[in-house]
């Protein structure tokens, strides 16, 4: 009899992805299509996504039975993370538990030493192919030598060598079948179905905020055209997948192979439209293709702008001009495809002038969603040190980019806070008294997107009240009374 492999999301929520759609779990469609094809039977369990409880989690693990529990985690839902697996060793100690993901992946040696009872391995890195060596040889009774894992035993912690990067991501099988497709849709667009896609893997930028280019050890690597949009066609016809997100960093990193992918989806002319993020500099060389983009199905794209301030900019090496944003924002409108940046904000030196100067280009940038985010201080980033004297919360829950954690000089967490949430009324309702203004798709984008940010989303509270004329009477036209 194969062994059973139960994999779970741990139940985090804090009202920001899951307002716009509800997103599979990608990275362990990946690890199970692994076990599969070794041999397991495996099953994926998607708990943030069914917003299920411990409970829940519990149960399911009982009737499931399995002989190992697998879960991951970024730095806000570790905790969640770790408590599934405290589950699994309460329901049956016996149960292997491994633990994957960003977080675990650098903190492993913290996690160790508070977690030795409840964790069991911790997968460093690429889990795809390391999780079904690891329980191949858990399983045969081998010590678990392998390239890319901690453990502890006996108070003593052991960390292996890395494993090297998957060279052929082409060859990676994916476990589309164990997906609950019925669980997975993108809010703005009525019955459809979502899927969360890979085209490449990596950053090779040096962003001293970010977490994902130290996770790809600043590599990038990418699929064929021809193997990726197979799969895409693939999905739309066998499951009837109409939305795709790439999860990718850079999905437009390797120019001559992003222009045959976007080729060949305008060939294929599939019934899907895709939703991806990108840099403004692969945006701005892309300036005499850019019509391929939305041809090819390209719905929605989001660009990091960052910050309002050159200097700030700088200190994140994000090799990138205040100006080149606008351009590259320019670009993407131009194309009447849905247009999304971000703002960093909450750096030491912050101040309400600065936050509104953040506000004042965002308008300037003139994109169709902009969020104003307060900055994380993952503890692995190379930004960690500098912003380590200003820290004043150490719950790792609250590091998810909405809730202050970094008190500047000038102001308190909780005046932070205010002005973040100001900055984003404040652009919202310029945004909306202009709606008239944009293309019929458009226009009933955002007609959507706010019912989504009133309705769903941690800045509900902010999308209510005195509004502007124009904004009210769109609301009242449009939306009607929102609960």
């Amino acid at each position: 009899m194969s062994k059973k492999v139960l994999l779970i999301t741990p139940p985090y929520h804090c009202g920001v992805l899951e307002s716009a759609g509800t997103w599979m779990p990608l990275g362990m469609v990946y690890v199970a299509g692994s076990l599969q094809e070794a041999g397991y039977e495996v099953c994926i369990y998607d708990a943030m996504s069914k917003f299920d409880t411990f409970d829940d989690i519990k149960a399911r693990i009982k009737k499931y039975d399995p002989d190992a529990v697998g879960t991951a985690a970024y730095t806000s839902s570790i905790y969640d993370s770790v408590n599934v697996l405290k589950i699994a060793k309460e329901v049956n100690p016996s149960i292997i538990t491994m633990l994957g993901g960003i977080h675990a992946t650098f903190c492993w040696e913290e996690l160790l030493k508070t977690e030795e009872k409840s964790v069991d391995y911790i997968i460093r890195g690429e889990g795809d192919i390391t999780t079904t060596e690891l329980l191949d040889r858990v399983f045969a009774g081998k010590k678990p030598d392998i390239p890319g894992i901690a453990y502890s035993r006996n108070g003593k912690s052991t960390c292996t060598k890395d494993k090297p990067l998957i060279r052929d991501l082409d060859a990676l099988p994916m476990a589309w079948n164990l997906v609950e497709w019925k669980d997975y849709s993108f809010k703005t667009k009525k019955n459809s179905t979502l899927a969360v896609v890979s085209s490449s893997r990596g950053c090779t930028q040096k962003c001293t905020f970010c977490s994902q280019r130290l996770f790809w050890r600043e590599k990038w690597r990418g699929r064929s055209p021809g193997n990726f949009v197979s799969e895409l066609e693939y999905l739309n016809s066998e499951y009837g997948v109409d939305v795709a997100m790439i999860a990718d960093e850079t999905p437009t990193f390797d120019r001559e192979r992003w222009e045959k992918i976007l080729d060949l989806l305008i060939e294929k002319k599939l019934d899907l439209e895709l939703l991806m993020e990108t840099r403004v500099d692969d945006i701005l060389r892309d300036k005499d293709i850019i019509n391929k983009y939305r041809q090819a199905g390209i719905l929605h794209i989001y660009v990091g702008a960052e910050s309002a301030n050159q200097d700030t900019l700088d200190r994140y090496n994000k090799n990138l001009k205040v100006e080149q944003s606008k351009e590259a924002i320019d670009l993407i409108n131009s194309q009447g495809i849905v247009s999304e940046t971000s703002f960093v904000l909450g750096m030491p030196d912050e101040t309400r002038q600065s936050i509104e100067a953040a506000v004042k280009l965002a308008k300037y940038y003139s994109p169709d969603l902009a969020f104003f985010l307060a900055i994380a201080p993952w503890p692995y980033s190379d930004i960690y040190p500098e912003l380590a004297p200003y820290i004043e919360v150490f719950d790792y829950s609250k590091y998810n980019l909405v809730e202050p954690i970094v008190k500047p000089t000038g102001m308190t967490r909780e005046e932070l806070n205010k002005h973040l949430l100001a900055a984003f009324r404040e652009f919202y309702m310029d945004k909306l008294g202009h709606i008239e203004e944009m293309s019929d798709f458009k226009k009933n984008y955002m007609i959507d997107v706010t019912k989504l940010l009133i309705n769903d989303s941690y800045l509900s509270n902010q999308m209510k009240g005195k509004m502007p004329l124009k904004v009210s009477k769109f609301i009242e036209k449009y939306i009607g009374d929102a609960k």
